[in-house]
């Protein structure tokens, strides 16, 4: 199964999260099928950046987000486009 869902960069306490699709074996932190945002949660307010093409893409070929993809995607209001 595909999944759209965060991987986790950055230094010890300083997070930087990228969105990526990815199967759902894959590690967290591993091998990714493409990368379709970022997530900065350091910054006030946080930053989170989508590019909607790709997430329309992925969601028409039937990945599924996790519930915390679903929680940015609502609060940058780009709900996908069906």
């Amino acid at each position: 199964m595909v999944k759209i869902r965060l991987a986790r960069h950055g230094a010890k306490k300083r997070p930087f999260y990228r969105i990526v699709v990815a199967d759902s074996r894959s590690p967290r932190d591993g091998r990714f099928l493409e990368r379709i945002g970022s997530y900065d949660p350091t910054k006030n307010p946080a930053v989170v950046e989508i590019k909607q093409d790709k997430l329309n893409k992925w969601l028409q070929n039937g990945a599924r987000p996790t519930e915390i993809v679903v929680q940015l995607i609502k609060k940058v209001g780009k709900a996908p486009e069906s």
